[in-house]
């Protein structure tokens, strides 16, 4: 296992008092702050919370196979775009316990963990189901846009056993353009529904036309379920 890097990241700090955080993870080959720049282009008004702080960090270049081992930002490697391959359990576990720090800076900062949602774009999306599935199921709730989860992948198995175990998951939400034609449609329904079949509340919503890009309405929707997980809290 490869040691514990701790990541570069930018964030957009909370207006008011800081209660609750939203780690959003980039795509394969952007950076957080290119997220963070795309999110405020097609998000009127900005993606910003008088409560909530989101956190956008960026994936340390590494080999990426399906550039034929060509250096890129990516949170895992894999061998090819496809959910009929065989998942690279070892560089995903790797991110997830260097994203663990992440979170763990902001239990640290005084944010309990349900009080933190975890999300992502495309790969970004796959890369935090397998941090709420697998590693830090007590979060608020967990996002994916434009995303899938190979077809064996290792989040399905542990949401099975904390479903047998009785043990709480967090809510799901996907979202994913129709016309998406590099993680098509059809991959994200199948892991929405694989997810469900497995025990996890999911959200799975369509939007015709969109490509494999973010969309106004989309962060829209967004920004309404992230306070529904994570609501400001009332004075006592």
């Amino acid at each position: 296992m490869a040691a514990v890097q701790k990541l570069q990241k930018c964030a957009v700090s909370s207006a008011g008092k800081h209660t609750a955080s939203v780690i959003f993870l980039h795509g394969s080959g952007d950076t957080g702050r290119g997220l963070r720049a795309w999110v405020r282009d097609v998000t009127e008004p900005d993606l910003s919370f008088n409560h909530i702080r989101i956190i956008y960090p960026t994936a340390p270049a590494r080999p990426y196979t399906p550039m034929r081992g060509a250096l890129s930002t990516v949170w895992f490697d894999r061998h090819k775009i496809s959910r009929d391959c065989p998942e690279d359990r070892e560089s995903i576990d790797d991110m997830c316990n260097s994203l663990g720090l992440i979170i763990q800076g902001e239990v640290n900062a005084g944010i309990p963990k349900h009080r933190i949602v975890i999300g992502g774009f495309s790969m970004g999306g796959a890369m935090a189901l397998h941090l709420a599935c697998r590693y830090h199921p007590d979060v608020a709730g967990v996002f994916a846009l434009s995303s899938f989860l190979n077809k064996d992948s290792a989040a399905y198995q542990a949401v099975e056993e904390r479903l047998g175990a009785d043990l709480p998951l967090p809510e799901l939400l996907q979202c994913h353009g129709t016309k998406d034609d590099l993680v098509l449609h059809q991959w994200g329904e199948d892991t929405s529904e694989l997810l469900k079949k497995a025990g996890m509340a999911t959200a799975f919503h369509s939007f015709p036309g969109l490509h494999h890009q973010l969309s106004t309405p989309e962060m829209e929707l967004l920004r309404g379920w992230i306070l529904t997980k994570i609501p400001p809290l009332t004075s006592s």
